[in-house]
């Protein structure tokens, strides 16, 4: 047995997304943290200065996080009522927030109780930002009005009542402290100007708004609402793009920290990630449960998810890997000894390569010896059949060339069998491996079927391996029908095609039998 040959284990095409760029940089996070809150987590705020500590509103609490902590820094609880829209300054010094009884609250970071306190809002305020100057605060409710308010004096300065229904979501230009963006459930985006006391800009979003992005150049806006994401040109008022990758609601939306990627959650409890160059998707995330907020940390270092179940999830990107910077010196090999560190091979001289040794894997070692069994279980074991299947649909396939596979199969208890049936029910509906595995499947059943009902555990993994059996016949016999349908219409094709070549040659080309009596009759006149 000094020849044996390892199983040449096939390799198949890699299913599923591509790896690409984007793939790689937002896999590029830990496991996720998990926070449990005393409500639904309806917005998530970063501070926009060191140390980048993220606000979180639920219920009738903010909590104040650090950006490694699991339990809050700081907690502001002086709420009759829910508390919504938590938002930082720009300065990260301050912080705004509005409530269900229609107050509007603004906190230093450093103490608890509330700087200012605007009353004007007769309804739940469910969104308030601050303008660039730092001085306005603007805040949307309930009540269909858009007020602007301001710090210094705590007074009402503007009212807007365009609206005509819930105002939700809004935000304010970053560039122009006149300019502020609200989205109501009355499908419209508003664009208001405090100068000129109405709105400068109204764009029809076709479903009740819930999210509402500007762009830092303030050129783009986004809206979304329903199902849809849409993006806006705000000096032209146009669509420029309607997106509709979700299946429910979208709720939030956020950018990268470079501008270049755009993430939007849904309560289909995924969050999608879109180039903001051709609007298509690059990335997806999946949370266990609906989404409502979704934030981004500087430089993408951290993001967080609030969810309707009350659970806020944190991810941390993956420090970079420190490299040696001394690699490792290699020993001189044993010829340098011999014949000099810098000696060259001459025209006369032979080398002879040491051979190197080929170490078996554990599976071609039982194969050697023909311990079947022990292979099959040995590529039956979890971290095979999860990471690597293809070894183990191989060493199935390889006992079966030997015509030993009802032999590996048979004599095993309730244990094993279910691992192999497991296995079965997982990979049989792949095409790359369902020639092998029905042949599996079709001798594993012809073995047990006498001892079919002595166990509960097996009989339900039976009628599910029944089941996928059946469906895998229904598909093959559908893409059958399909095919028989396609080669009707190539062959009827064919034939026309092949019919009009051959009228089209008979005009060109006279019939040879008629141009030779043609020219017999002439030749016959002629004398």
């Amino acid at each position: 047995m000094a020849g044996y040959k390892p199983v040449a284990i096939q390799t198949y095409p890699i299913l599923g997304e591509k790896i690409t760029q984007d793939t790689l940089y937002w896999n590029n996070y830990k496991t996720p943290v998990q926070i449990k809150e005393f409500g639904a987590v309806s917005k998530v705020d970063f501070s926009p200065q060191p140390p980048y500590n993220y606000a979180v509103t639920a219920s009738s609490r903010i909590h104040i996080y650090g950006r490694y902590s699991q339990e809050p820094i700081k907690t502001f609880s002086r709420f009759k009522d829910t508390a919504y829209c938590a938002t930082f300054r720009q300065d990260g010094r301050l912080l705004v927030a509005g409530s269900e009884d229609g107050g509007v609250q603004l906190f230093d970071i450093s103490g608890r109780a509330p700087l200012r306190q605007f009353e004007g809002h007769t309804k739940a305020v469910h969104t308030v930002d601050f303008t660039a100057d730092k001085y306005h605060v603007v805040s949307g409710a309930d009540d269909y009005t858009v007020k602007l308010w301001d710090i210094p004096n705590s007074k009402e300065i503007l009212t807007f009542k365009e609206h005509s229904d819930y105002v939700r979501c809004g935000c304010a230009s970053k560039l122009n402290p006149d300019l502020f963006v609200t989205g109501s459930y009355d499908h419209t985006v508003k664009m208001f100007d405090a100068r000129t006391n109405k709105s400068v800009l109204s764009v029809e979003h076709g479903q009740p708004v819930e999210s509402v992005l500007l762009f830092p150049s303030g050129g783009l806006l986004v809206s979304s609402g329903g199902r849809y994401v849409k993006v806006w040109d705000m000096l032209k008022g146009q669509l420029l793009v309607s997106l509709k990758n979700h299946h429910k609601t979208v709720t939030c939306l956020c950018l990268s920290s470079s501008g270049q990627r755009l993430l939007s959650g849904s309560l289909d409890r995924k969050v999608k990630v879109y180039s903001t160059t051709s609007y298509k998707v690059v990335h997806s995330f999946d949370y266990a449960a609906s989404i409502l907020s979704l934030a981004l940390a500087h430089e993408d270092e951290t993001i967080v998810v609030g969810m309707t179940n009350g659970i806020l999830s944190v991810k941390h990107r993956k420090s970079e890997a420190k490299k040696d910077p001394l690699p490792r010196r290699r020993r001189p090999a044993y010829r340098t000894f011999i014949k000099g560190k810098n000696y060259m091979k001459q025209r006369d001289d032979i080398l002879i390569n040491r051979p190197t040794k080929k170490h078996l894997e554990l599976y071609d070692r039982d194969l050697k010896n023909f311990r079947i069994s022990k292979a099959l279980d040995r590529v039956l074991e979890p971290s095979c059949i999860i990471k690597t299947p293809e070894v183990t649909v191989s060493i199935i396939k390889e006992l079966n060339r030997r015509g030993v596979l009802a032999n590996a199969l048979a004599g095993r208890d309730e244990k094993e069998i279910s691992r192999v049936l497991n296995f079965l029910i997982r990979n049989l509906s792949q095409p790359r491996f369902a020639p092998v595995l029905i042949n599996a499947a079709e001798i594993i059943i012809d073995i047990y079927l006498p001892v079919i009902g002595q166990s509960p555990v097996v009989d339900k993994k039976f009628i599910l391996l029944q089941g996928l059996v059946e469906k895998e016949i229904d598909y093959q016999r559908e893409l059958l029908e399909t095919l028989g349908m396609m080669d009707m219409l190539f062959a009827t094709m064919t034939r026309q095609e092949s019919s009009s070549l051959l009228e089209h040659t008979s005009v060109e080309f006279p019939d040879k039998k008629k141009t030779a009596s043609c020219w017999l009759n002439r030749t016959k006149k002629n004398f």
